[in-house]
């Protein structure tokens, strides 16, 4: 998970993501931040909030994959030599030079050479990937629709089945890892709706073909060996390594790499089984979470209410303050609630500047953006959390009036932002944290609230309209 290969792999699955949220990139390496149900992505996933999936006693075994489509021949849209045409070809006639040039650094990690060619023979590239890996999702969807389909009745009432058939098993391992029970449940029921859905390929001709073909070879040559190294050990079967484009795996989507790090034999069978066995399951997402820095008995944050006047400044990742900090700021609690431990550091969140609700983010917030860097998919992972202990949901509205901005209109936002100063790096539609500081700080010069909301007014007035 935490091999940033950067922020690009989960993009090309067709994630979401929004208006000023983070896109989201290889998390765990890659795994599948769900997609919103708008078409582009690698698996046959479609979540909707209209089409609940029954509830699962465990994670199933992923479908047999159905024939992918074939690769357009096209070169990749990222302009990188190895993703022209011609190279991807080039690279694909030599693929099966390629795979036998691993063959020395399979046998370092105690890979039989009988198993190599078990897994290994006859397997073709699969090219139709160089299109996925290259792919730019027209991105529609704002950050409230995404918590709509992610967090509904359905899935809550899916998560509570799961939560109570599994009730022994999340004792264990809550006394074991100190990682909360509601936390592991919510990103089962958002990775793969609780195990029901997930992705069609198979994990170990996905990461030979990017091992050989295109432009992360060095990133992927590792995560074909450790697929290697899961197979040859005997912890899954090739039909269970079933995954994403980018060969995430499982309910909880583990990477390879991933799985070597976190996954564990909780049910004592000799085999670390992420995919069929819910104790292994539930337990090696937990001790990812435990070691990505979990802080056990805390919560991730709070919805807040932010007064009038405040100093939107103040919203920015990098300024951490107390609780107490936060109140005498006239931050207050949603709900009027008090927050349980005033010494805790927060960073504000305000998705939709002063439109719509604020959010205090604790540092268990920042670990669940270690399993996927994007404010959205965390937030949603916190909220369907505390709706699955019995919370309520968000107090405030949400400006559902605010068109959402197409990918070019985020681009041009961007690339005119530049232009009068106001870096938000090289233009490519993602409004990430820097590109939020740029129009906070545009807002502040023109006389705006300066939260950091890009909208079509704000694009128009850039514009010179």
């Amino acid at each position: 998970m935490q091999n940033h290969f950067a922020p690009m792999v989960r993009l090309a699955l067709g994630s979401v993501l929004l208006l000023g949220a983070a896109i989201p990139g290889f998390a765990q390496g890659d795994r599948v931040i769900p997609p919103m149900p708008m078409g582009k992505r690698t698996s046959p996933v479609s979540v909707t909030a209209q089409a609940p999936a029954p509830a699962v006693a465990a994670p199933a075994v992923a479908p047999a994959p159905s024939p992918p489509k074939e690769w357009t021949g096209e070169s990749g849209s990222s302009g990188h030599p190895l993703m022209q045409a011609g190279a991807i070809r080039q690279a694909a006639a030599n693929f099966e030079t390629c795979l036998e040039g691993l063959w020395p650094m399979a046998s370092k990690r105690s890979i039989s050479r009988a198993s190599f060619e078990k897994f290994v023979h006859g397997l073709t590239p699969d090219l139709r990937i160089m299109d996925l890996m290259d792919a730019q999702p027209e991105f529609t969807k704002a950050f409230w629709d995404y918590l709509d389909i992610l967090v509904n009745d359905a899935r809550i009432a899916n998560g509570r089945d799961v939560l109570a058939k599994h009730k022994a098993i999340f004792d264990k391992v809550e006394k074991q890892y100190g990682v909360d029970r509601y936390i592991i449940t919510a990103i089962w029921g958002v990775e793969s709706n609780y195990g029901t859905l997930g992705g069609d390929r198979p994990v170990i001709r996905s990461t030979a073909t990017l091992a050989c073909v295109g432009r992360r070879q060095a990133y992927f040559r590792d995560e074909f060996l450790s697929a290697l190294e899961i197979l040859h050990r005997g912890d899954l079967k090739p039909d269970q390594l079933i995954g994403s484009w980018a060969g995430a795996f499982g309910p909880t989507q583990f990477m390879p790499t991933s799985f070597k790090r976190y996954a564990v034999d909780f049910d004592g069978d000799g085999r670390r089984d992420v995919v069929s066995s819910s104790a292994d399951l539930i337990a090696s997402t937990a001790n990812n979470l435990k070691k990505d820095g979990w802080v056990p008995a805390e919560t991730w944050g709070y919805e807040v209410v932010i007064p009038k006047g405040f100093n939107y400044l103040l919203a920015d990742r990098s300024k951490q303050l107390t609780l107490a900090d936060w109140q005498g700021h006239g931050i207050k609690r949603a709900g009027n609630k008090p927050f349980p431990h005033l010494h805790e550091k927060a960073y504000l969140l305000v998705p939709a500047g002063n439109q719509g609700p604020g959010f205090l983010m604790l540092h268990n917030f920042r670990v669940i953006m270690k399993y996927n860097p994007a404010e959205a998919y965390a937030l949603a992972i916190g909220h369907l959390a505390d709706r699955l202990r019995g919370g309520d949901a968000f107090v405030q509205p949400w400006p559902r009036h605010e068109p959402v901005l197409t990918l070019a209109e985020r681009r041009e936002m961007q690339e005119l932002l530049n232009r009068k100063g106001f870096d938000t790096g090289q233009p490519n539609g993602r409004l990430g944290p820097r590109a939020r500081a740029a129009v906070r700080d545009y807002q502040s010069s023109v006389g705006l609230v300066p939260d950091g909301f890009a909208t079509a007014t704000i694009l128009a007035r850039l514009r010179g309209r």
